[in-house]
């Protein structure tokens, strides 16, 4: 069945009403659909009454739907039942990424969401290609979170990567206060702003277990710290991830990385793309961890 991101909120379109969390409702109770659901399953897929598909908000698990009306801008389903699987993997990671172009950043986005990361924080950097300006941010903002959304709709994960808002490397690497929360809400996008203050993404606000950062290491450095294999035993350990750009990151910023315990990470013996980086770094912790499966 066709699955669907179902947005309780979007500040971003005018004429969107907001919409109720699916759990507060109950299995039999109809509910109206989003503008986008509307467009995408009604109009473009050209669905009919009693047509089933799949909605999932974000707020955990997912819900069977069929189509109880439809109009020419709106449609209704009704809520057959509810499945509490969110897919999500055991490790929560959030990925510090400068900013690349086109469909090279579409691809990293993409992929790091059929992967399982938590969380992308835009970069820009020295030698980074992409410098948003102020009147660009929440449109770009808005595509690279609707990439994430899209990709969770293909691969069943029914819980979105949150795209924070561009910041400068020197910035993120900064040291902050103890006492200095992240206020992850103001740095999305509109879309899912609602969504980023649920309990699920709270893990954010807090020190990392460790922080990696993808580079070559200098002769005599180990390929891999001596600590991931220890943290990748804790139950939902939650690791930063900092991938520079094409160019890789300036002297400087290697060092401000490194006082920040950003510690080096090597995988294999090759120089990766940026947009690669971030694949093979998911797929290897998740090849790592301790196997959870019979």
């Amino acid at each position: 069945m066709r699955r669907f991101f179902y947005a309780v909120n979007d500040d971003s379109n005018q004429s969107e009403t907001a919409h109720p969390q699916l759990s507060s409702l109950s299995i039999g109770d109809s509910v109206e659909l989003t503008e986008s659901i509307v467009h995408h399953w009604c109009r473009v897929l050209r669905a009919n009454i009693g047509d089933q598909g799949v909605l999932f908000d974000g707020f955990g698990g997912e819900y069977q739907v069929q189509l109880l009306a439809i109009s020419k801008k709106h449609a209704t389903v009704t809520l057959l039942a509810h499945t509490n699987e969110d897919r999500s993997t055991a490790i929560f990671t959030k990925i510090g990424l400068v900013m690349s172009r086109a469909e090279r950043m579409d691809y990293a986005i993409q992929k790091s969401t059929e992967l399982g990361v938590t969380a992308i924080q835009l970069l820009s950097s020295h030698h980074g290609e992409v410098n948003l300006k102020p009147a660009q941010v929440e449109k770009k903002l808005a595509h690279w979170q609707q990439i994430a959304i899209a990709a969770c709709e293909q691969c069943g994960l029914n819980r979105p990567p949150l795209i924070l808002a561009p910041i400068a490397i020197n910035d993120w690497l900064k040291p902050l206060p103890m006492t200095t929360p992240v206020k992850v809400e103001a740095a999305v996008s509109s879309m899912v702003t609602t969504l980023s203050q649920d309990t699920y993404y709270h893990v954010l606000q807090q020190t990392a277990d460790l922080r990696l950062q993808l580079s070559v290491p200098e002769a005599g450095q180990p390929a891999m710290p001596d600590s991931l294999l220890t943290i990748l035993k804790q139950p939902a350990p939650y690791i930063e991830l900092l991938i520079g750009p094409e160019g890789g990151l300036s002297d400087e910023e290697c060092k401000q990385a490194q006082s920040v315990d950003f510690e080096p990470w090597q995988i294999g013996v090759r120089v990766l793309r940026t947009e690669t980086a971030p694949v093979v770094a998911l797929a290897t912790l998740q090849a790592l961890l301790p196997r959870i499966y019979p």
